[in-house]
């Protein structure tokens, strides 16, 4: 896709995460929202995370932000370029917001003041980290910016309301109050959500320049496997709060080693083969994270299960998949692969 230059291997890592647990106290119980994710995020380096609802994207998201309420319990390190941002005081962590982790929330309409002009949104964001900026010069930044992604006539533009903007619209207004300060990581959760399929590949394309003229780093959360497939460089898939397969693209789309991963894979429409055959679609619904199944949290609809011992009863721990960094956390990845077609492995 336009914009998205090719990677190399990444270098010390902008963001890296290690063992983090997020817990929300509720009147039915403990929820556990994250359990034990780890993941490092280099430098221009795009790292896709997906999964269905509920699994945890949007929760890890705000943790490296530290956006989450005071009810959460956090444990676990979140380091940006080496510090824990956990012990940053707040005044600093707030200052960061913007200048140096930038975040494109999922739901523009909602994420945007509709009392406010565009261009008083967007002037904001510059404001705050910039506040010797003289008038005219937020003015000019304001205009720019618009300009970057993609929003025509932005002098006339800036002037209106969020309600006055379609869907994409807004969703690019957004990542120009995201991109305002050049922040050398950049999270887009869910960017693309309810969106039809010209203005997704619109929004993914300006993120594309943005990461190609900037240089950032980025984390890009979608529950949509086909909207990662050419954009990102690695990626996480999340089930239940916890990571179940991490590896490169190619590695995870082309050898899959997690039955969840096979299953999601399969639901993907696809232009070849009969189309009159229904697509697959994975049995039950996903957990509850007050009551986690013991064991793999994913066997009560795993088709691999072996029943009780080890998957009702054993969590399982991550194994090497068909390359270096391709890992599954699954009792049985030589089972799933060994089912693969033969030309997928």
């Amino acid at each position: 896709m336009e914009g998205w230059p090719a990677v190399g291997p990444a270098g010390a890592p902008v963001l890296s995460v290690r063992d983090l647990r997020v817990r929300f106290k509720t009147d039915r119980g403990v929820v556990k929202a994250v359990d034990g994710v780890s993941f490092d995020v280099g430098e221009n380096e795009v790292v896709g995370m997906v999964g269905e609802s509920g699994s945890g994207k949007t929760v890890t998201a705000l943790s490296v932000l530290g956006l989450l309420p005071a009810t959460a319990s956090v444990t676990g390190e979140i380091r940006f370029r080496g510090r824990d941002i956990r012990t940053v005081p707040e005044p600093e962590l707030r200052a960061m917001r913007g200048s140096s982790i930038g975040i494109v929330f999922q739901d523009a309409m909602a994420a945007l003041n509709p009392l406010r002009r565009v261009g008083t949104l967007v002037a904001e964001a510059i404001r705050t980290h910039h506040p010797a900026t003289t008038r005219r010069e937020v003015n000019a930044g304001v205009h720019e910016l618009l300009a970057r992604v993609g929003i025509p006539n932005p002098v006339a533009r800036a002037r209106q309301y969020p309600h006055e903007f379609s869907g994409g619209m807004r969703q690019r207004v957004m990542i120009a109050m995201a991109i305002a300060n050049d922040p050398p990581l950049l999270i887009a959760d869910e960017p693309t959500t309810a969106l039809d399929v010209t203005t997704q590949a619109q929004v993914l394309e300006v993120l594309g320049k943005v990461r190609a003229r900037s240089g950032s780093a980025m984390m890009l959360i979608t529950h949509d496997l086909g909207v990662v497939a050419g954009v990102v460089d690695r990626m996480l898939v999340m089930y239940g709060g916890r990571v179940v397969e991490s590896g490169t693209v190619e590695q995870v789309f082309n050898r899959p080693s997690h039955p969840y991963t096979v299953g999601l894979l399969a639901s993907l429409p696809r232009l070849e083969g009969d189309r009159s055959r229904r697509l697959p679609r994975i049995p039950g619904q996903p957990p509850s994270l007050i009551d986690v199944p013991a064991g793999c949290a994913f066997h009560p609809r795993c088709s691999f299960a072996r029943m009780p011992d080890p998957c009702a009863t054993k969590e399982p721990v991550a194994q090497a998949g068909s390359g270096p960094g391709h890992v599954a956390a699954c009792h049985l990845v030589d089972e799933v692969v060994a089912a693969r077609p033969a030309a997928s492995r």
